[in-house]
């Protein structure tokens, strides 16, 4: 009988330590297990790209999508026009065009040639995690769960050159609501985190 209880003395501590690392390190569990992948649920093709910023910084719209480029500390692209006029985006000393402006466009704007291979990913983490803590004095109305959401732009073109965007948000869940449909920043961890151009 003693072994018994000693057994499950030990079982509800590491129950009770696991809970506990779960909540407050939750947020740092789900990155480091995001680095070996997440999970895919949408996809769709790029019809159009726009603009909105003086050249680094802004906001770049991807078919209704709108994706900031402010993060202070996540790469800094620059986006204008190339010498034979097309909109393109520069990071790390290489150039990757979108495609002829769009003559029409209030901002910067282009259509991704149809030889393009130019998606938009919707992924998020595999892993959610528990947030009993955070209060909302003004509504009252606090998120019981918080999970990453990625925006993943993957860009071929015949030429070889490759483009591969990725922004990553937090996204909120309410009971009786579900998980929100919008994205919320948090400095230094969210917004865009990588920007790659091959070759």
């Amino acid at each position: 009988m003693r072994r018994i209880l000693i057994t499950l003395a030990i079982l509800v501590v590491c129950i009770a330590a696991v809970s506990a690392t779960w909540i407050f390190r939750g947020r740092q569990i789900s990155l480091f297990i995001d680095r070996f992948g997440t999970v895919e649920t949408a996809s769709a093709r790029i019809n159009s790209i726009t603009y909105e910023g003086s050249g680094t910084g802004g906001i770049l719209h991807i078919n209704d999508l709108a994706l900031g480029l402010n993060d202070k500390n996540g790469p800094t692209p620059n986006i204008g026009s190339t010498k034979d006029g097309q909109l393109a985006l520069a990071a790390g000393g290489k150039v990757f065009a979108f495609g002829p402006p769009r003559s029409e466009a209030e901002n910067l704007a282009a259509v991704p040639p149809a030889s393009d291979d130019a998606l938009i990913a919707f992924r998020r983490s595999f892993l959610s995690w528990p947030t009993p803590f955070d209060l909302n004095f003004m509504t009252g109305h606090s998120p019981s769960w918080k999970r990453h959401l990625y925006y993943q732009v993957r860009w071929h073109k015949q030429n070889g050159a490759k483009l591969e965007m990725l922004w990553r948000y937090e996204q909120y869940f309410y009971p009786g609501d579900g998980w929100a449909g919008g994205f919320m920043t948090r400095e230094g961890s969210t917004g865009l985190i990588r920007v790659n151009i091959q070759p």
